[in-house]
């Protein structure tokens, strides 16, 4: 079995699988706004590709949630 990878996400160091992709880190953290915005190494990424980006080691991700409310 491979051994996990270590990424950023929202400033934290965690650990993931090996061929984690960035839908996969979006369900574990159960980000579940539909207005969700993804960083991945300082880009933001569309939606439509979330699945197609695996992540590596020391990679950085942010999951910016616009909506607050009021």
């Amino acid at each position: 079995m491979s051994r996990p990878i270590r990424i950023t996400v929202n400033g934290f160091i965690e650990e993931v699988p090996p061929l984690t992709t960035l839908a996969d880190l979006i369900d574990r953290f159960q980000e579940l706004d539909r207005d969700l915005i993804v960083e991945h190494n300082g880009r933001f990424v569309f939606p439509q590709n979330y699945a197609a980006i695996q992540l590596a080691a020391d990679d950085k991700v942010e999951f910016i949630n616009p909506n607050f409310g009021g």
